[in-house]
């Protein structure tokens, strides 16, 4: 089987400025993706779609295949899938491509295991996609409604944390996902859905300056 990982990393980011080249322990954030994705033993090759040439040739030093995406699926609007659409059409017309574990760069916290276990339990199961996940409690939250608030819950009978439901929170880290049916669906989660649980250090996005000094912290 032929696994090939796709690493989409835009350069126009917006909340902090070429956040893909952005150091974290003297390392571009867009280094930690590509190093966990080489250290794997199933993934076959591990792609970088971007169309930022800086962030092309940073990729191509650390050992990552490139794909020069074009600007249009590369705006504030642009998708994705419509990334993931254009890197698979173009690794198909030179390799097989069974399975892709589409990457994340800016959750670049993970086990050096996470993508083989991932990719294990897919087999597995039988999957048709897969989402990275973490376990969360499902809190006392409160929604608005025309400027009144109103609680998920009941506030008089407060529950205990023991008693709360858990759930799977979609932390976007990474996807798997059969690349045949992809290009059907156009969408990353389709037929038979499976989840992988991260460890909640994992669940940390880089979106913003805060998140990330966490992510300096913590790997």
């Amino acid at each position: 089987m032929q696994v090939h990982s796709i690493i989409l990393a835009r350069g126009n980011s917006k909340t902090i400025k070429n956040k893909n080249l952005i150091l974290i322990k003297n390392r571009p954030l867009i280094y930690w993706s590509i190093h966990k994705s080489k250290l794997s033993k199933l993934i076959n090759h591990t792609w970088v779609s971007s169309d930022n040439e800086k962030i092309l040739k940073i990729s191509k030093k650390y050992g990552a295949n490139i794909i020069k995406r074009p600007k249009n699926l590369a705006k504030d609007n642009s998708t994705s899938e419509s990334a993931w659409i254009h890197a698979i059409k173009y690794i198909k017309k030179k390799f097989n491509i069974d399975l892709v574990v589409g990457i994340q760069p800016t959750s670049p916290i993970r086990n050096n295991s996470d993508f083989d276990n991932g990719i294990k339990l897919f087999c597995k199961k039988k999957f048709d996609s897969l989402f990275s996940s973490n376990r969360i409690h499902d809190f006392n939250t409160w929604k608005k409604k025309e400027n009144k608030l109103i609680p998920n819950y009941n506030f008089k009978k407060r529950r205990r944390r023991q008693n709360i439901h858990n759930f799977y929170l979609e932390n976007g880290s990474f996807y798997i996902f059969k690349p045949n049916l992809f290009l059907k669906e156009k969408n990353r989660l389709f037929g038979k859905i499976g989840h992988f649980e991260l460890e909640k250090k994992s669940s940390y996005q880089i979106d913003d300056l805060i998140d990330l000094k966490i992510a300096r912290l913590l790997i």
